[in-house]
């Protein structure tokens, strides 16, 4: 339902703790502002009181414009525990505005999702992994927690690692490196299993040591395994132990103690 504010700091500061709440900041004369009012009501009122749309006046409190930045209009800015925590500026069609909500809402999911990339950098996988299971129990498809789950599992389980970046680029222009490096691993734990795929030529031996170093999870010897037949033949298997170097720089993180021992020799080799 919307409301014209008549106190700010109760109708939305305080209420933001409760509910999030969406303050469209308007004037009467302002003809973008005619075209946005009607869709953020449609909005409001399918949203089963996920969020509150509160109205603000500029011309009636130009105060409280001028203390949150207001400079065009119309502007949306949504509201969490006291802060504006995502806006813009302008008359959007209705499905851009919804996809905007969807993104700037705040969710348990989104939450947990949070949790599990805090556990991720802290080396906590088993809690990041958990965190992630529940959040695809309630949205299978989140792009997001699929391709991070597929992180913590591609060494364990690198079939359903790829099933889950499947289309990861949803999830953001960041991962598609991640969706990448996992379809490599994928596809070097097949050629484990499948050995004689690979062709008899020199460097062949080498090659099988890495992946074989790769499933047991050692990726000091894989990765010293892969820089060694980049030196002797780099483009056996299309280029693959080049590949395969970037994939674990990329899975394990710039900053695990495997990538900074072999990252430099990797560069100079390649180089």
């Amino acid at each position: 339902m919307s409301v014209e504010v008549q106190d700010f700091q109760q109708e939305v500061i305080e209420e933001s703790y409760k509910t999030p709440v969406l303050v469209d900041f308007w004037a009467p004369w302002c003809g973008p502002c005619r075209v946005l009012g009607p869709i953020l009501d449609r909005l409001a009122e399918k949203s089963n009181g996920k969020w509150k749309l509160a109205k603000v006046n500029t011309d009636v409190y130009p105060e409280i414009s001028m203390q949150y930045g207001v400079r065009g209009i119309p502007a949306v800015k949504l509201f969490v525990a006291g802060e504006v925590v995502d806006e813009f500026t302008g008359a959007l069609p209705e499905y851009a505005v919804a996809q905007w909500l969807e993104k700037a809402l705040p969710s348990e999911n989104k939450r947990r999702i949070e949790q599990a990339r805090l556990a991720m950098d802290g080396g906590e996988m088993e809690l990041a992994e958990r965190l992630l299971e529940q959040v695809l129990k309630e949205e299978p498809d989140n792009p997001l927690a699929r391709v991070l789950l597929a992180q913590i599992v591609v060494f364990r389980d690198p079939e359903r690692a790829e099933s889950l970046v499947e289309g990861s680029s949803f999830a953001g222009s960041g991962f598609i490196q991640v969706e990448e490096a996992v379809k490599t691993i994928a596809r070097l734990a097949r050629l484990h299993r499948e050995p004689e795929k690979l062709p008899d030529e020199k460097g062949k031996e080498t090659y099988l040591e890495g992946i074989n170093a790769l499933v047991r999870h050692d990726y000091d010897r894989a990765l010293d395994r892969f820089i060694s037949l980049i030196q002797t033949n780099r483009y056996y298997d299309e280029d693959g132990a080049r590949k395969a170097s970037i994939a674990l720089f990329t899975l394990l993180g710039e900053e695990h103690p495997t990538t900074l021992k072999h990252r430099r020799t990797f560069n100079m080799v390649l180089y």
